[in-house]
């Protein structure tokens, strides 16, 4: 291969990384002021949860609870579309957070929320963490909020492919 030809290829091959880096962040950024952040799966809501699990477990971060809303609500007899709470986290990372603020941990552990919409697409729903960190003024811990994002938009990740 030409000294050319392996420039060629080796910024052709930094480029699609920084378009694949562009477009994964921009995935997973809070839509308005509310914090929320709406991804939308391309799998079907039991194997969306199975792969996020997986995910979790393969990442060596501990998971919490699965909280199946809809079986909760039918248990009152109450009509709810498919809803299902996952909570997860890394204590060493999140207690971070709570240190800086007790207060933020109404927010830690991560909530992931899995939801089926009308028209029976899959989202998988949590509060941004940029907000989370404006919320309860949290201003000295930057890259471990970026961590923190960074590690949910990998998770989520493993449900936007079939």
């Amino acid at each position: 291969m030409t000294q050319i030809a392996k420039r060629f290829t080796t910024a052709f091959g930094s480029l699609l990384l920084a378009l694949l880096l562009i477009s994964t962040a921009s995935l997973a950024r809070a839509d308005g002021d509310d914090g929320i952040v709406r991804i939308k799966s391309a799998v079907p809501m039991a194997e969306a949860i199975a792969r996020i699990k997986a995910d979790v477990a393969g990442k060596g971060i501990r998971f919490f609870s699965e909280i199946d809303q809809s079986k909760l609500a039918a248990d009152a007899d109450i009509a709810l579309r498919p809803s299902t709470l996952l909570v997860f986290g890394n204590p060493p990372l999140g207690t971070q957070f709570i240190t800086s603020n007790p207060n933020a941990g109404l927010d830690w552990p991560v909530r992931l929320l899995l939801t089926q919409d009308d028209n029976g697409d899959v989202w998988a729903i949590w509060t941004d963490f940029q907000w989370i960190a404006r919320r309860h003024n949290i201003r000295d811990r930057d890259a471990q909020f970026r961590m923190a994002t960074s590690v949910v938009q990998s998770i989520v990740s493993t449900i936007t492919m079939r």
